[in-house]
């Protein structure tokens, strides 16, 4: 047994056994102490050294399953792994890396998830290998989370941007990473630190800070502080050479990003610079072709030109480079699933996300070791990374958690007086022509329709707490006809209507944007009072700039439209700022509301 094995399992042994009552090994099984890093690394290499190819290609692999409990069948996942159980897929690939999902039937509640996770690691200390996961999930705050309420929710990053503070940018990554962490989950894929300088950017938009690259990258250090520091889990910053400037959306088209080396180096590289000074423990790449970087055509993903090249030579990044969802259509498009997972490595990644055809790949990475296509020193680099990665945050010796913690840790009323406090900062007043904002406290009929069941309806909650009488229209992405006609007959019969847009800037799915549009100016054209609130993008205005009150809460949750209730009700000035040009329609290289931007 190699000494990597015999410490970890110092651990491991105690925290098994504990699993069944909830008792944290962090008090029970302390790791041994380890010197100096020199150290660790040669424990590690002694313990690759003791390592079957297929143990060290299994630790290059980020799985999932499909279900909440690691003992439970599923026969999706027998369709795709060929075993019907979590536990089983751990114990057939032994993965270094697993990854949750809401709408993959994972998340049920946090303390669901802390059960689970220590069930997947009992599987994973439980197989010949005895090396803890490193559970991961996108829980990058605003739009993009799996885990949602009791969870503490945050406006998201361009929120983070339009309130210019990087102290409550750190503040909420560490909320976010210590409950992560309480549910046993160590790594998260955040921050986004893509620079969104595209306004009909279909897949990044409000996930990016700012449109700023000094900006991204303040807000990006902020949060690998909070992450890493604060929270003692791992970040990641993505995507990787940078996707903020297409028109093209990688999980389903493989965009292209054309700027010059020099854009580049001014625009896109900022962030990711400044997170490795931080010490970022992983990147994540991009499915995108940037000719200036590799003229080839060859995505990012599998560009050794770019990822070892650019990232690990010039930047002189040491850290874990994964790749994002390799069932993405962009990397895809030119090569089989098995020369994708290939390509993958040989180009610099150190682990693979989410394959789609894991038998395949698994198979794939075997074979080209086999053949000498890709050498086994190769793959024991990228083994250096993972398990000292493991080893840093903690993964090898303690990797179950106290369940009973939970309520103590996830959602307190601290962290969601913090999140709202945080929130109530980035609501801009984008126009206010008519001075409708502040409301006066009388008495008031108030429809709230436009986009988002739970949107509508928690903004009615908070609208109704501070003495309106409020109707809930909801009209979803593409309203009807019959929608728009009767939110319009219901306008007329309230004092005031709040509708709220969600990418109706975005034409590439006409029908969406057009029937917003629709919905806008028709309630405009009763002569009511109407406010319309973009609660995602900022750039809606641009299509119906005749609107005479606008802001932008750049999120939909509950915390961000009670942010929207009090600005409107003039509880808080609102302070947020354009942290992105709205350029006008048609016409992106003139803004029609600047950078900077924000009423008070």
């Amino acid at each position: 047994m190699s000494a990597l094995r015999r410490l970890s399992l110092v651990g491991i042994a105690t925290a098994t056994v504990l699993a069944g009552v909830g008792v944290s090994t962090a008090q029970s099984a302390p790791p041994p102490e380890l010197p100096d890093e020199a150290s660790d690394t040669a424990r590690i290499a002694q313990s690759i050294r003791g390592m079957s190819l297929e143990e060290k290609v299994g630790q290059m692999f980020v799985l999932f399953a499909y279900g909440p409990d690691a003992n439970k069948p599923d026969t999706r996942n027998t369709s795709l792994y060929g075993v019907a159980t979590p536990a089983e897929v751990i114990a057939k690939y032994k993965p270094g890396g697993w990854i949750y999902f809401n709408a993959r039937g994972n998340v049920e509640s946090p303390t669901q998830l802390a059960t689970y996770s220590n069930q997947l690691q009992t599987a994973a200390v439980n197989t010949g290998l005895h090396v803890p996961l490193t559970i991961a999930t996108d829980q990058e705050q605003g739009v993009v989370v799996r885990i949602g309420p009791p969870a503490t929710q945050f406006g998201g990053n361009m929120a983070h941007g339009a309130t210019r503070d990087t102290a409550d940018a750190r503040t909420a990554a560490g909320i976010t990473g210590r409950e992560l962490k309480a549910m046993g989950i160590r790594q998260d894929y955040a921050p986004v630190a893509d620079v969104n300088v595209n306004a009909l950017n279909p897949v990044i938009g409000v996930r990016s800070f700012s449109s700023n690259p000094q900006l991204v990258a303040d807000m990006t250090v902020a949060q690998v502080q909070g992450y890493q520091r604060d929270a003692g889990i791992m970040a990641t910053a993505k995507h990787f050479p940078g996707h903020g400037d297409t028109r093209d959306d990688s999980h389903t088209a493989l965009p292209t990003i054309n700027h010059t080396l020099t854009e580049w180096n001014t625009i896109d590289a900022p962030p990711f610079k400044a997170a490795i000074k931080a010490g970022i423990d992983s990147i994540m790449t991009a499915h995108i072709v940037v000719p200036s970087l590799d003229p080839t055509g060859v995505p990012a993903t599998l560009s050794k030109p770019i990822l070892t090249g650019v990232l690990r030579n010039q930047l002189g990044f040491k850290g874990l480079i994964i790749t994002d969802a390799l069932e993405m259509a962009a990397v895809r498009l030119q090569y089989g699933d098995a020369e994708v997972a290939v390509r993958a490595i040989e180009a610099g990644a150190d682990q693979l996300l989410l394959p789609p055809a894991p038998d395949l790949q698994f198979n794939a990475v075997l074979d080209a070791v086999r053949s000498g296509r890709i050498s086994e020193r190769r793959i024991d680099e990228s083994l250096m990374r993972i398990l000292l990665l493991k080893l840093k945050n903690g993964v090898l010796f303690n990797p179950l958690v106290d369940v009973s913690k939970i309520a103590t840790t996830v959602g307190t009323p601290a962290s969601l007086a913090s999140a709202q406090q945080i929130v109530d900062k980035s609501v801009t007043l984008v126009k206010n022509n008519t001075s409708t904002v502040p409301l006066s406290a009388e008495p008031r009929k108030i429809l709230v329709t436009g986009w988002g069941v739970s949107t509508t309806q928690s903004l009615a909650n908070s609208l109704a707490k501070r003495g309106a009488t409020t109707t809930v229209a909801q009209t979803g992405a593409a309203p009807s006809d019959a929608a728009i006609a009767d939110a319009i007959a219901k306008a007329q019969q309230n004092d005031v209507t709040v509708v709220t847009t969600m990418k109706a800037w975005d034409t590439t799915v006409t029908d969406k944007a057009a029937k917003q549009q629709k919905l806008v100016k028709g309630l405009l054209a009763t002569g009511k009072t109407v406010i319309v609130v973009a609660v995602r993008d900022p750039y809606d205005i641009a299509y119906f700039d005749e609107a005479p009150t606008y802001l932008a809460t750049y999120g939909y949750a509950a915390v961000s439209m009670e942010s929207l209730a009090k600005v409107l009700y003039g509880e808080i000035t609102p302070t947020g700022k354009l942290p992105v040009d709205i350029p006008v329609a048609g016409n992106p290289a003139k803004p029609l509301y600047p950078f900077g931007h924000g009423l008070s």
